[in-house]
C-alpha cells in the first residue's frame, strides 16, 4: 500500500513533462514523429499514450467551453443557415426551369455553333497549308534561283543561296521528301560549283604560265629603258665635264613622265584566282585551294627552269630569264593581293629554290661559253632580270654572286679577244708614218684619243709621228675598258675603278705590250718599220695616261677628281721597257748593218807607206748608212731615241776600229795607215758634230756629244801620232788626253806599230841609223807598257 502512491507519482512527473512537451509541439503546429519516435526507442509507449489522450480530454474541456460560450451565436447561426437552404432550393428551382427553357431556345444556336467550330478548323489547316506552300515556293525559287547562276557561272551567289536554303530554310521546309531532296543535292552542288572554280582556275594556270613570259619580257624592257637614260644621262655628265661645264646638267633633273606606273603596262587578270579562293573560302575548304594553287605553281616552276637543249643559251637565254622573272612577277602580286593565299615564307622558299636551281645552270652555261661578247649579252640580261625581281622584294644576291665570280672568264675571254685583234692589227701594219689627208680622219684618229698634246686642227695632209695600227690599238683598249665596265656594272660591291684599272693593266702588259715584243723579237722588220714601231710604243706608253683618264669617266669618277689623283699604270713602266727594248733592238740592227760595211776594215791596207789622199771605202759605206740612218730616224723617233740609236752606232763604229786593230788580222801598223784612220775619224766626227746640231740635240743640253762616242778610237790615233807618246804612261797626261784608253789595248796595238813598212831588206839597211826622238819615245812607251803589264 505504501508502495502503490511512490509509482503514480513517478509516473505522472514523467506524464507530466512528456504532456507538456507534447502540448508545446501541438500548439506551435510542428511535427510530432520525433517525440513518437522517442518515446518507442526509450520503452514507454504507454506513457506516450496517457499524456495524449490527456491533452484530448483538456481539448475536449475547451472546446466544451467554447460551446458554452457561444452557444447562442450558433443556434442563431444554425437558424440563418435553414433559411438560406430554404432560400437555396427555390433559387435551385428557379434555375432549372431557366436551363429547360435556355436548352430549348440554344438548340439551333449549337448546331451553328458546331459549323462555326468546323470552318475554324477549316481555315486553321488552310492558313496551315498556305505557311508550307510559302516556305516551299521560296526554297524552290532560291533553288531555281541557284541553278540560275551556276549556269551563269556566277557561283559565289550560288553559295550565298544555298548557305541561305541550307541555314535559313532546309530544317523549316514541312514536306520532308522536298527537305530530303534539297538536303542531298546541296553537297552536290558544291562539288560541282568546286570543279567548275578549278577547272576556270586550271585554265588560268595555263593562260598565265603563257603570259610569264611577255610579262617578264615587258618589266626587263621597263628596266632595260631605265638603265639606258640612266646611262645617257651620266654620259651627257661626263661630255659636260669634258668641255668644262661645272654648272647642273639641265636634263639631270627632269622628271620623265613616260612609263612611270610599270604595274600599268603588266595587264594580267588574277580574277579567276581570287574568286576561285574566295569560293573554295566560302566552300569552308580554304586550306585546301590554298594546297593546290601552291603545288601547282611549283610544278609550273619545275617546268620553266628546264631550259632547251636544242639551241644555244645565247639563243635560250632571254625567254628562259623573262619566263622565270613573269613567274614570280605574278607570285608577287597574287602575295599582295590575294589575302592569305601564299604565305611569305612560301614565297622566299619558292625563290630560294629557283635561284639554287638558275645558279646552279648559269656556272654550268658560263662555263661553256666562249666568247666574251656572248658572256656581256647573257650578264646584262641578268642584271636586269635581277633589277626588276629586286624590285618586287626579291634577294637577288646569289645572281650577282654568280656574275662576280665569272668577271675573271669573261675578262680572259676579252683578253684573249683582243690579243687576236691586236695580233692582227700588228701584222697588217706597213709600220710607216700616217698620212691623214682630211679633217674627220684627224678626229677619228688622232683628236678621238688625244693623241697630239695641241688641239689646234694641223694643215692637211698631216703626217702623224705613230702609224695606222696605233689608233687602231686605242679604240681597242677604249672598247676593252668600255666592255669591262658593262661587264662590272650593276655586279655587287665593289670598287669599280680599281677593278676595271687592274684588268686595264692586264690588257696593257699581257696582251699588247706581248704582242709589241713579239713583233719586235720576230725580226720581219726592216730596220725603218722598226724606228717607226718604237715610235708608236712611244705613243702608247703616253697614252696610258688617256686610257686611265677614260678608265675614270668610265666608272663615273668626275674628269677634274680623275686628273687630280696620282694613279698610275703598272703598264706605263712596262712599256716604257719595251720602248727601251726597242730602242736596243734598233740599236742592235744599226750595229749589224755597220758591221756588214766595216767588213770592208779587212781590206785596208795596215802597212801602206804612203798616207792615203781620201778616206777609206768602208768609212764611206758607213756614212751614207749613217745619213740614211739620221734622217730617218729624226722623222719617227723622239729626239732621246735618235740620241740613243746614232750614239750607239758612233760607238759601235769605234769599237769596230779598235777591235780590228787588235785583231790577229793587222800584224803591222804603218803611220800612213794611221794618219788614213785619222781622215776617216775626222769625216766621221764631221758627220757626227754636224747631225747633232741639226736634230736639235745641242739643245737639250746633252753632255755626250754624237763626237764622244769616238772618244776611245779617237785617243787611240792621237797617241800613235803623237811626237811624245810615252807621255801615256804620265798619269796627268793621259787622264788628260788619254782616259779612255786600256792599257792592254794600248799595248797591242802599239807593239804592232812601226812609223813605216819594212821594204827589202829594210831592216839591215836602218839597223845602224839613228832613231828619231819620236820612235825613241814610242820604244820606251812599249817598255813600260810591258813592265806594267808584268
Amino acid at each position: 500500500m505504501a508502495d502503490q502512491p511512490k509509482k503514480r507519482e513517478i509516473v505522472d512527473s514523467g506524464d507530466g513533462g512528456l504532456g507538456m512537451g507534447l502540448a508545446a509541439f501541438i500548439a506551435n503546429g510542428e511535427d510530432l514523429g520525433p517525440m513518437i519516435r522517442h518515446g518507442f526507442d526509450s520503452g514507454k509507449p504507454e506513457a506516450l499514450t496517457h499524456s495524449l489522450r490527456s491533452i484530448v480530454k483538456k481539448k475536449e474541456v475547451e472546446i466544451e467551453e467554447l460551446c458554452r460560450l457561444h452557444y447562442e451565436d450558433f443556434i442563431l447561426a444554425v437558424d440563418e443557415l435553414r433559411g438560406v437552404m430554404v432560400d437555396a432550393e427555390e433559387l435551385k428551382s428557379m434555375l432549372s426551369g431557366e436551363n429547360s427553357h435556355l436548352q430549348e431556345a440554344s438548340s439551333a444556336l449549337l448546331l451553328k455553333l458546331d459549323k462555326l467550330l468546323e470552318l475554324y478548323s477549316v481555315k486553321k489547316n488552310v492558313g496551315e497549308a498556305m505557311t508550307i506552300l510559302k516556305i516551299c515556293v521560296k526554297v524552290i525559287t532560291l533553288c531555281m534561283a541557284c541553278n540560275g547562276y551556276i549556269a551563269e557561272a556566277k557561283f559565289h551567289p550560288a553559295l550565298k543561296t544555298l548557305d541561305l536554303i541550307e541555314h535559313g530554310y532546309l530544317q523549316n521546309i514541312p514536306v520532308k521528301i522536298i527537305k530530303k531532296v534539297i538536303g542531298r543535292q546541296i553537297p552536290l552542288i558544291k562539288l560541282h560549283i568546286e570543279k567548275k572554280a578549278c577547272g576556270e582556275f586550271n585554265d588560268w594556270l595555263v593562260h598565265i604560265r603563257r603570259m610569264s613570259k611577255q610579262i617578264g619580257q615587258v618589266s626587263i624592257s621597263h628596266a632595260s629603258l631605265a638603265r639606258q637614260k640612266e646611262e645617257e644621262m651620266r654620259a651627257r655628265q661626263r661630255e659636260a665635264e669634258g668641255h668644262g661645264h661645272t654648272g647642273p646638267d639641265q636634263h639631270m633633273y627632269t622628271l620623265d613622265a613616260e612609263n612611270t606606273d610599270e604595274e600599268t603596262a603588266l595587264d594580267f587578270d588574277l580574277t579567276p584566282v581570287y574568286r576561285t579562293h574566295h569560293i573554295h573560302v566560302c566552300l569552308g575548304i580554304g586550306e585546301k585551294f590554298r594546297d593546290y594553287y601552291y603545288k601547282n605553281r611549283q610544278m609550273q616552276l619545275s617546268l620553266d627552269m628546264q631550259i632547251s637543249t636544242s639551241q644555244p643559251f645565247l639563243e635560250s637565254h632571254q625567254p628562259f630569264l623573262a619566263q622565270v622573272a613573269g613567274f614570280f612577277i605574278v607570285e608577287q602580286r597574287v602575295f599582295r593581293t590575294a589575302e592569305k593565299l601564299l604565305t611569305e615564307s612560301q614565297v622566299e622558299a619558292t625563290w630560294e629554290t629557283a635561284v639554287a636551281k638558275m645558279t646552279s645552270l648559269l656556272e654550268s652555261q658560263f662555263s661553256r661559253i666562249g666568247t666574251a661578247s656572248h658572256l656581256l649579252l647573257i650578264k646584262d640580261y641578268i642584271t636586269l632580270m635581277a633589277a626588276v625581281l629586286r624590285k618586287y622584294g626579291y634577294q637577288t644576291t646569289p645572281l650577282i654572286d654568280i656574275l662576280s665570280r665569272s668577271r675573271d672568264k669573261y675578262h680572259q675571254l676579252l683578253l684573249s679577244e683582243c690579243r687576236r685583234q691586236v695580233d692582227d692589227i700588228l701584222a697588217n701594219d706597213s709600220y710607216e708614218q700616217m698620212v691623214i689627208k682630211k679633217e674627220y680622219e684627224y678626229n677619228m684618229n688622232v683628236t678621238a684619243f688625244h693623241l697630239e698634246p695641241s688641239e689646234v686642227i694641223p694643215e692637211f695632209p698631216y703626217v702623224a709621228p705613230f702609224s695606222s695600227s696605233v689608233p687602231e690599238v686605242c679604240r681597242i683598249v677604249r672598247s676593252f675598258v668600255e666592255d669591262s665596265v658593262s661587264y662590272l656594272s650593276y655586279g655587287g660591291d665593289m670598287n669599280l675603278y680599281e677593278v676595271v684599272k687592274a684588268y686595264l693593266d692586264r690588257l696593257l702588259i699581257e696582251v699588247l705590250n706581248d704582242c709589241l715584243l713579239n713583233r719586235m723579237y720576230a725580226r720581219s722588220l726592216a730596220m725603218s718599220q722598226m724606228m717607226q714601231l718604237a715610235g708608236n710604243i712611244s705613243v702608247l706608253e703616253h697614252a696610258c695616261d688617256l686610257y686611265l683618264l677614260h678608265c675614270a669617266q668610265q666608272c663615273g669618277i668626275p674628269k677634274r677628281v680623275a686628273e687630280r689623283s696620282r694613279a698610275t699604270l703598272t703598264a706605263r713602266a712596262v712599256l716604257k721597257a719595251s720602248q727601251n727594248a726597242a730602242y736596243n733592238a734598233l740599236i742592235n740592227m744599226a750595229n749589224s748593218k755597220i758591221d756588214d760595211f766595216m767588213v770592208l776594215l779587212d781590206d785596208v791596207d795596215w802597212i801602206v807607206e804612203e798616207t792615203p789622199d781620201n778616206a777609206n771605202d768602208y768609212m764611206n759605206e758607213v756614212l751614207i748608212y749613217l745619213e740614211t740612218l739620221v734622217s730617218t730616224a729624226s722623222e719617227i723617233l723622239p729626239l732621246e731615241a735618235l740620241y740613243k740609236v746614232v750614239s750607239g752606232a758612233m760607238g759601235h763604229i769605234s769599237d769596230s776600229i779598235m777591235t780590228t786593230l787588235l785583231s790577229d788580222g793587222v800584224k803591222r801598223l804603218t803611220m800612213s795607215a794611221v794618219l788614213g784612220l785619222d781622215m776617216d775619224l775626222k769625216m766621221l766626227e764631221a758627220f757626227a758634230d754636224e747631225k747633232f746640231h741639226i736634230t736639235g740635240l745641242a739643245d737639250m743640253g746633252k753632255e755626250t756629244t754624237f763626237r764622244d762616242c769616238l772618244v776611245e778610237i779617237r785617243q787611240l790615233v792621237n797617241l800613235l801620232s803623237s811626237s811624245q807618246p810615252e807621255n801615256f804612261m804620265n798619269p796627268v797626261i793621259r787622264g788628260k788626253n788619254y782616259g779612255s784608253l786600256d792599257y792592254k789595248k794600248v799595248s797591242i796595238i802599239v807593239d804592232k806599230f812601226k812609223d813605216s813598212a819594212d821594204g827589202l831588206f829594210g831592216s839591215l839597211s836602218n839597223r845602224n841609223t839613228k832613231q828619231n826622238a819620236r820612235t825613241r819615245s814610242l820604244d820606251v812607251l812599249k817598255r813600260r807598257l810591258k813592265d806594267f803589264g808584268h
